[in-house]
């Protein structure tokens, strides 16, 4: 009996101390401190990649007008040769400029070195000039070219007396042209000057040849 005793006196103050720590209807707040977000901004700057962009998109547009232009350029040079009583050796940097891909203008300037054995003792010497062309395309290799030509001749007066005077060509023929590269053809013509300047030293069937290379033709 003292043992049951025992254990109800323990159970009531268990039971009395448990009360006390537990109040009901009453609800300990722990304050929940809440940190609001910081918003950090991200600030995009678009306006260097935007001109940037429209930077490389121009220079793609003037590229391809650039080689454009460059490509409807060419040039080169000629050696020119007309053996037989009147003999001449001379030489001719071109340009030209294709207005439509079968036709091109261009200018040139000309020198020559001549020795004129129709006389006695036999007259030589220099002359040199500009001159204004034009070709067509007729065929793949073949093309037909015109010339106006002002060439500045060594005229004689006396077989010991001469002085310089302008004469004035119109050349008409064609010529071959004979690639060797890509961007590269042998170029071999003939021209006959149907003006027929009263100085000039040519005759209307006298063929003057010409041989020489162009780059872009």
């Amino acid at each position: 009996m003292k043992n049951i005793y025992f254990l109800f006196i323990i159970s009531f103050f268990g039971t009395a101390v448990f009360a006390q720590d537990t109040i009901p209807g009453q609800v300990v707040r722990v304050d929940t401190v809440v940190v609001e977000k910081v918003r950090v901004d991200t600030v995009e700057v678009q306006a260097p990649a935007e001109n940037q962009t429209q930077a490389q998109a121009q220079q793609t547009e003037q590229k391809p007008q650039n080689n454009n232009a460059a490509s409807k350029v060419y040039y080169g040079g000629y050696a020119n040769f007309s053996f037989g009583k009147y003999t001449i050796i001379g030489i001719e940097p071109i340009i030209g400029f294709k207005l439509l891909p079968k036709l091109s203008i261009g200018g040139k300037l000309s020198y020559e070195y001549f020795k004129n054995k129709n006389y006695s003792p036999t007259r030589e010497g220099s002359n040199y000039g500009i001159g204004l062309f034009s070709r067509l395309r007729i065929a793949r290799r073949f093309y037909a070219h015109v010339e106006f030509s002002e060439m500045n001749y060594k005229l004689f007066t006396s077989v010991d007396d001469s002085n310089r005077e302008w004469i004035s060509f119109l050349y008409v023929g064609g010529g071959f042209s004979q690639p060797i590269s890509k961007n590269t053809s042998i170029n071999a013509q003939v021209l006959w000057d149907v003006l027929q300047n009263k100085n000039s030293p040519y005759k209307t069937v006298e063929p003057i040849f010409s041989v020489g290379i162009a780059a872009g033709f």
